[in-house]
């Protein structure tokens, strides 16, 4: 495996990335430095966060004092769902732009496919949500194809988009998403979802590739299996003298996608970039493949509030 990805025109893009979702201000400074360090040349961000500025004090620093040049890095950053109007996409990505201390972003996804009124972080009733028949994801589309023609991002995607609403952006938009990043891990592997992806060639980056063991508590099931404990996974690590998380990682690139893991842990963080040298042979992913559980550790019931539109059918088209 070469671990880079093949855009339709020409581009390509480093498949194991470091993800910085959950990573506290005070802790992901260090953790993009010591991931470029490493070697990781790709970087997952979202405004949502709350982290970019310090991220892009990081990035800043890496390429002043080790040399790194821009164009050697892959930055990805995410729309919001209180940016969808058209109005509201070019400012969003200039915010985050001016976060990161980038003129420019690699990759810009729509981070989720659901649209938020403006002064709404996380919806606390149906009010704060805007149904997708009031304002379509293809209009928010539009808008961010503008960010390409106007050189605020290379390349533009989507994030947990199912194959239904990825076909009404392939039916009515300019531009193809070249991106599509959902959660993805043998616990959720999303067969028909890869299959209708790489049919249109759109590439897939997981995310949670571990399980997500270190989200908030609101978002836990009781009880809910733990993938990094799973019997077979951790065999299969045994024999190969490897961890948990390193196989999760190898069985993703084994895929074809990205993979984007969260670590601001030195060891884990260069452990998870050493997963790229792992071979996993036919029968290790066969026997990971009979672990699908269908089971999502982020099932999005924070969107599905009774009068909104929105429910868990609706929005992974199910």
């Amino acid at each position: 495996m070469n671990n880079i990805l093949y855009f339709d025109d020409g581009g390509t893009m480093p498949q194991l990335g470091l993800g910085t979702w959950k990573s506290k201000p005070g802790e992901v400074y260090d953790a993009v430095r010591e991931a470029i360090r490493v070697g990781y040349r790709h970087i997952d961000c979202a405004h949502l966060y709350g982290n970019e500025a310090e991220i892009g004090q990081a990035l800043k620093d890496a390429m002043n004092e080790e040399g790194i040049k821009r164009e050697a890095l892959w930055i990805t950053s995410k729309l919001w769902n209180n940016a969808h109007h058209p109005k509201n996409v070019k400012p969003a990505l200039r915010v985050t732009l001016e976060n990161l201390r980038l003129d420019y972003l690699d990759l810009y996804l729509m981070h989720w496919p659901v649209a938020q009124q403006e002064d709404s972080i996380f919806p606390e009733n149906a009010m704060d949500l805007i149904s997708l028949e009031k304002l379509p994801l293809t209009e928010t589309w539009s808008a961010m194809e503008e960010c390409v023609d106007n050189g605020l991002t290379r390349y533009i995607g989507v994030s947990n988009f199912s194959a239904h609403k990825l076909s009404l952006i392939l039916e009515e938009g300019r531009m193809k998403p070249v991106m599509n990043q959902i959660e993805l891990h043998p616990y959720l592997q999303q067969s028909a979802l890869l299959n209708f992806c790489k049919e249109n060639h759109i590439h897939v980056t997981a995310y949670s590739p571990l399980g997500s063991v270190d989200r908030p508590a609101i978002m836990k099931a009781k009880n809910e299996p733990l993938l990094l404990e799973d019997p077979v996974i951790k065999t299969i690590a045994k024999q190969h003298h490897a961890s948990p998380a390193q196989i999760l990682i190898a069985w993703a690139l084994h895929l074809g996608v990205a993979v984007v893991p969260k670590s601001v842990n030195p060891q884990r963080i260069r452990q998870n970039f050493e997963s790229s040298k792992l071979v996993l042979s036919e029968s290790e992913m066969e026997e990971i493949t009979g672990l699908d559980l269908h089971r999502r550790y982020l099932d999005g019931n924070i969107w599905a509030i009774p009068g909104s539109g929105y429910t868990l059918e609706n929005l992974w088209d199910e």
